[in-house]
């Protein structure tokens, strides 16, 4: 028997996605790729989940990157598929309704980067590296490495990692707005549940419709955001959470939302 490509648990509202081949460094191949693609439909889906924690299995790596030794057999069309494969499935967790938080404990390089970066949230120990290595192999990002190293820590940051291929230490990425928290590795668990818990609290209503605002923001202009933002606004009025977070407020005690 195999061991299996995730680890998959769920306790009060938080489920907890580990890549797990350790031996490996968790690379990503294409098997692990549709794994986690059928692993964040299943989080999207099931109601009892209102936080996804997304972390690699060992000591050492969070996701090392692609798998190498499948790529280094690919045709220019397999290489492309190999690409909107990824691209995909981190898509899918970009755009998923509830918050995804990237636990980073140790290596995220290549598309271990790319896959941390499309998670909401980063939180990273103090131990970790960062990088977009790819110029090292001949080849260039593929799961959006470009794109939203870009838009988290603008042109010149970008430019450097993707052309030097040097990696960065967690500090660094902190300094350059790529992870959220740094934390002593020791640490790093415990501060991660911490606001998994505290957000897997919060009304699942109001936090989808932040996530989209982030979401169409982002990609349109201010005036068509601003639009957008006013509509999610009017759209949380007719929910049972806001009702009760607003009550909650006046009669001076902790809501409980029920994500109606």
């Amino acid at each position: 028997m195999t061991d299996p490509l995730l680890l998959i648990d769920t306790a009060d509202g938080v489920r907890t996605i580990r890549v797990n081949r350790p031996d490996k460094l968790n690379a990503l191949n294409a098997a692990t790729l549709d794994a986690l693609d059928v692993a964040f439909a299943d989080a999207a889906a099931d109601a009892a989940v209102r936080v996804v924690v997304l972390t690699g299995s060992g000591p050492k790596a969070f996701v090392a990157g692609a798998d190498i030794a499948e790529m280094n057999a690919l045709t220019p069309v397999q290489g492309r598929d190999f690409s909107l494969r990824g691209t995909r499935m981190m898509r899918r967790v970009e755009t998923l309704p509830k918050p995804v938080i990237a636990m980073v404990n140790g290596f995220a390089l290549g598309g271990g980067l790319e896959l941390a970066m499309c998670c909401h949230l980063r939180i990273a120990a103090d131990s970790a590296k960062v990088g977009q290595p790819e110029i090292n192999l001949g080849l260039i990002p593929g799961f959006g490495g470009t794109q939203r190293l870009l838009r988290l820590c603008g042109r010149a940051a970008t430019l450097e990692l993707c052309l030097t291929g040097a990696p960065i230490s967690a500090e660094r990425a902190l300094q350059l707005g790529i992870v959220n928290r740094v934390v002593p590795a020791a640490d790093l668990e415990a501060e991660t549940m911490r606001l998994a818990t505290q957000l897997a609290a919060a009304a699942p209503l109001a936090l989808r419709g932040m996530l989209d605002c982030v979401n169409i923001g982002g990609e349109c202009g201010i005036g068509e955001g601003l639009e957008y933002e006013s509509a999610q606004f009017g759209l949380v009025f007719s929910t049972d959470d806001m009702r009760e977070g607003t009550a909650a407020f006046l009669e001076k005690r902790k809501p409980a939302f029920s994500g109606r």
